[in-house]
């Protein structure tokens, strides 16, 4: 699964945020489910970023994989609610904000987001009932963090 057939989200799945963003996203995609997920720290999530031409060391972002095309920050997170359906595309409007200023407040944020959110110590294991959903290789290892 490269983005080409649905379209994948790759995460810093020791980030408790983007984990709670991954469940947000979860619940208002109903089975079979539009979106795929993967860590960023995952094999699969490492092989993405590198095949799209993007650092796989960079767990500072929220990468989209649509169509083959990739999206990063604010625009990935703004395409992000934009699928998932009212009432949250109404918040795709906010694209017309010169990217460099809403790529700003993301970077504030992700700069952030262990102080205010925390982290954990391994990546998220999805349970049984999404686990489909997630790339094969797309957690590395442990269960304290489940998505539900």
């Amino acid at each position: 699964m490269t983005g080409e057939d649905a379209p994948v989200l790759l995460f810093d799945g020791v980030c408790n945020l983007c984990n709670g963003i991954v469940r947000f996203v979860i619940r208002r995609d109903p089975p079979p489910g539009r979106f795929r997920f993967a860590a960023i720290q995952s094999d699969a999530g490492r092989r993405l970023l590198v095949a799209h031409g993007l650092p796989p060391d960079r767990l500072d972002t929220f990468v989209m994989i649509e169509r083959g095309r990739v999206f990063v920050r604010s625009t990935a997170a703004l395409r992000t609610l934009r699928r998932i359906g009212l009432p949250w595309s109404l918040l795709y409007p906010l694209i017309v904000v010169p990217r460099p200023l809403r790529d700003a407040a993301y970077d504030l944020i992700a700069r952030r987001r262990y102080g205010w959110f925390g982290r954990r110590d391994t990546c998220m294991v999805p349970t049984p009932e999404v686990e489909s959903r997630f790339l094969k290789g797309g957690g590395s290892g442990g269960r304290d963090a489940e998505a539900r």
